[in-house]
């Protein structure tokens, strides 16, 4: 997909300051059982623009990743740095702020509101965080909206649209303002294959307009679309690269 499709690039995309900055990332729970390591001393380093797949077995640490990344929880130890913050010396009141601001989500179920049309969907986080003036939110919304490819969708509800539409709406909602961060926990999960290969290749304009994408996925399909691939296994990080899942894959076969 070309940069048509893709809305504005981040401010500062040229910079090569990672997005992403975790340095011995832990993050321990306390269960009726002991003590449970969902993540292991992480160091993670992701720069603008890149497309990043996260991807390991259920209980590997992918939600947990992701939750440090969105500032949604806190590590145990290390330290966190997400688009120059360190977000380890935010209080929540601010890491709310922080986050409407720079990073948008995209979940598997598009946590679409039903009661809202599609661009009041996407109008809701300029609302909250009141990044643009009000005037401009609407025009804004419409904009995204067309450069997602759903435009003409803008003022019926979601139950109306398809999933793919309802996904895509999804990630206009999240880019609404302008985040230098995408986040897309298992994004196609939901979708059929055809549809989930548009949204793969949506989310590979996004990143080469400057935005960066994490995406958490179980499609090994997607090793051959993204930047990067990161395996998780054990709260740790067991392959890292272009080619993590084929090295992790001929790893177990020799072994």
């Amino acid at each position: 997909m070309g940069n048509s499709e893709a809305p504005d690039a981040t401010p500062g995309a040229g910079s090569n300051d990672p997005v992403i900055d975790l340095r011995h990332v832990a993050k321990a729970y306390e269960t009726p059982a002991g003590s449970f390591t969902a993540l292991d001393r992480i160091n993670l380093s992701v720069l603008p623009g890149e497309y990043l797949a996260i991807v390991g077995k259920s209980g590997s640490g992918k939600s947990t990743l992701i939750n440090m990344i969105a500032g949604i929880d806190r590590p145990t130890s290390g330290e966190v740095r997400i688009a120059g913050t360190r977000l380890n010396d935010l209080s929540e009141s601010k890491l709310a702020a922080w986050r409407g601001r720079n990073v948008g989500i995209v979940f598997q179920f598009f946590q679409l509101l039903p009661t809202l049309t599609i661009a009041e969907n996407v109008v809701l986080p300029m609302d909250f965080c009141a990044t643009y003036p009000v005037r401009e939110r609407r025009p804004r919304a419409l904009d995204i909206l067309n450069r997602v490819g759903i435009a003409d969708q803008a003022d019926k509800l979601p139950a109306t649209l398809s999933g793919g539409q309802q996904q895509r709406a999804a990630i206009a909602r999240a880019l609404a303002n302008g985040p230098a961060l995408l986040l897309a926990d298992e994004p196609t999960g939901n979708l059929d294959s055809r549809t989930a290969d548009s949204i793969i290749a949506l989310f590979a304009g996004l990143a080469a307009s400057g935005t960066t994408v994490v995406i958490v996925t179980h499609e090994r399909e997607i090793a051959s679309v993204v930047d990067r691939v990161v395996v998780l296994a054990d709260g740790r990080v067991e392959a890292d690269g272009p080619g993590a899942l084929r090295s992790r894959d001929q790893a177990g076969a020799s072994s």
